[in-house]
């Protein structure tokens, strides 16, 4: 049997982390989930994994915002484990307002969660990564950076068209031994939807071919194939999983 490889994720508490944590769950992989505030969340999942899977994550807590906090998660992981072979940034946060009602603070605390922690996380475990000539980073984006812009949230928009550029850097940097893919998913149904208006959403809903949100299951499942041994000469792409827009 293969040694099991180290797998770390961010914003693992719920919505497509949550799903991603399960999912890798079933491979042989052994699992760091990272969270912030959402402790209990955590800990259910921690318990779920262990009942369903008879296997044990570990779990972390760290607010991303911060880079001291960051810090000290890196030497937490450093400590426990030799390596980490796979990075997912998934953590992500938006706080949407109206243009002018925008503050310094807010954007720059998106832009702290969405694109410097990815940057800082992937510096650190993908160098690495690099020296041992092996690796995966999957960064968690959205068709936001790409083409479907909502001026509310436009610090969210900006912070993921960075780790988009992120993504395509880092490839180069860490060429040709560690693959740098992201995700850009379109409208997921996660927490961060929930209080959406409902005839907001129905507009939404009838750009998209397929005629519905995707569920967070399905964002998993691409995870899943770029971690898998199927993905091995996929590098520097950024995979849209928008149900189709019209």
């Amino acid at each position: 049997m293969k040694e099991e490889k180290v797998v770390l994720i961010t914003g693992a508490s719920k919505g497509i982390g949550q799903k991603i944590v399960e999912r890798l769950a079933k491979e042989n992989l052994k699992i760091i989930a990272c969270y912030n505030k959402s402790e209990q969340e955590m800990k259910n999942l921690q318990q779920k994994i262990k009942k369903n899977e008879q296997k044990e994550i570990e779990i972390i807590q760290g607010d991303l915002s911060k880079e001291e906090e960051i810090q000290k998660m890196i030497a937490t992981i450093d400590q426990k484990y030799p390596r980490v072979d796979i990075l997912i940034n998934n953590a992500g946060i938006a706080i949407d307002k109206r243009v002018e009602e925008k503050t310094v603070e807010a954007f720059q605390k998106v832009l702290s969660v969405n694109l410097l922690a990815p940057f800082l996380l992937s510096q650190h475990f993908g160098k690495k990564m690099y020296e041992r000539k092996q690796g995966k980073i999957i960064n968690i984006t959205s068709t936001n950076g790409i083409d479907t812009m909502y001026p509310e949230g436009m610090d969210y928009d900006a912070s993921k068209a960075g780790l988009i550029s992120l993504t395509h850097n880092f490839a180069k940097a860490y060429a040709p031994y560690v693959q740098v893919n992201a995700i850009a998913p379109g409208w997921v149904n996660t927490p961060m939807n929930e209080e959406m208006d409902e005839e907001y959403k129905k507009q939404e809903e009838s750009k998209i071919l397929l005629g519905r949100f995707a569920h967070p299951e399905e964002i998993a499942e691409v995870v899943a194939f770029l971690v898998s041994d199927g993905s091995t000469y996929i590098n520097s792409s950024i995979i849209r999983v928008d149900g189709g827009v019209k």
